[in-house]
């Protein structure tokens, strides 16, 4: 593993100007608490697993698809993901399907996102694949530290301060999709100017 590029991974998706990309872990993890980290964990890995298929066909370019249009459908994840928490029923997750299909299929958008970045680090670069796998552990790392934090904040404000479990999804996943949704607007609006 190259640990220049383990160091970059993390430190993009722990960066507050890439703050969508937090935005989306907080979003995946809001609805969970400190005993369901390992739930959690898997739904991190299948997001890392996503968006390192999209981010290795978008570096070798295999595909290419508009930045603009990334820009605009990553709060579009975000939103969906917060919105889902907001209306679901059970304060617990009983299954865990759509939320793996989230972290899955959001990731390979996610990936299109980060690989404008890699491919500017990596240039004319010919082998990609330790940079490649050093870039996505460190963005596996990142986010788990993400993931930690809100882990964290949950035990805090449910076990220690008394906060309903159900309260604090929604205060966290209505956050999260309030700021998502000032994104997509600015989306919109920035698509209408050109």
């Amino acid at each position: 593993m190259d640990e220049l590029y383990f160091q970059l991974g993390w430190q993009h998706i722990l960066n507050w100007d890439a703050y969508d990309h937090i935005l989306f872990v907080i979003a995946l993890s809001a609805i969970y608490v400190l005993r369901d980290w390992k739930k959690v964990l898997v739904l991190v890995t299948a997001f890392t697993i996503g968006h390192s298929i999209t981010l290795a066909l978008s570096v070798l370019h295999i595909i290419r698809i508009p930045g603009a249009l990334i820009e605009f459908l990553i709060p579009v994840t975000i939103c969906i993901t917060a919105f889902s928490n907001i209306v679901r029923k059970e304060e617990a997750p009983r299954h865990l399907q759509l939320n793996y299909f989230y972290a899955l299929f959001f990731g390979l958008i996610h990936g299109l996102g980060f690989s404008n970045y890699l491919k500017s680090l990596l240039g004319s670069q010919a082998n990609i694949v330790q940079p490649l796998l050093g870039f996505n552990i460190g963005l596996e790392f990142g986010q788990i530290l993400i993931v930690l934090t809100v882990l964290l904040l949950s035990a805090v404000a449910v076990n220690m301060a008394g906060v309903k479990r159900r309260d604090w999804n929604m205060f966290l996943s209505s956050a999260t999709f309030g700021i998502a949704f000032l994104m997509v607007l600015q989306g919109i609006r920035a698509a209408l100017i050109n």
